[in-house]
């Protein structure tokens, strides 16, 4: 951590009664991530994921009355159901991004017999993090989490 890690940073952790391996699959699988990836009433028509580190992905989200929002990334790390680090700073192989907005390090600890979920959000300025959370960060994610949670308990 360092001093601006306060300043630009959102998280979220949660503990999920089911395994790592499970909560990472919801993450790396599309069939899975498009069931549980965006709060009502928005959806997650389509997801192209190639997870690997150097490898790019395509979420796209749709609301209820417009066209599809395409959130592009890279992978920068990738550790089978223990880490993914993910940043919008490149839409494929190393293409910059028109306006880099965060990077997301999502990790998956054992806990007993469940996960302790943590999605950390690391914003570009303070600013992004002021309008991520505007946005409804801890809401959204909070009930994106509540559909993750779903999804693996099916598993």
């Amino acid at each position: 951590m360092n001093d601006h890690d306060d300043e630009r940073a959102l998280t979220l952790t949660r503990y999920i009664d089911a395994p790592p391996h499970k909560v990472y699959r919801a993450w790396t699988e599309p069939s899975l991530l498009t069931q549980w990836f965006t709060p009502p009433p928005y959806t997650t028509p389509r997801a192209e994921l190639d997870v690997r580190p150097g490898g790019s992905n395509l979420v796209a989200m749709r609301g209820p009355d417009g066209p599809e929002i395409l959130n592009h990334g890279v992978y920068l790390e990738v550790k089978p159901n223990e880490k993914l680090v993910v940043t919008d700073a490149y839409t494929r192989a190393w293409e910059p991004s028109a306006k880099p907005f965060m990077t997301l390090v999502l990790t998956f600890d054992p806990e007993g017999q469940g996960t302790r979920y943590t999605a950390r959000v690391l914003h570009w300025s303070a600013e992004d993090k002021r309008q991520h959370e505007a946005m409804g960060f801890h809401e959204g994610w909070g009930k994106a989490t509540d559909q993750l949670e779903a999804v693996v308990a099916k598993l």
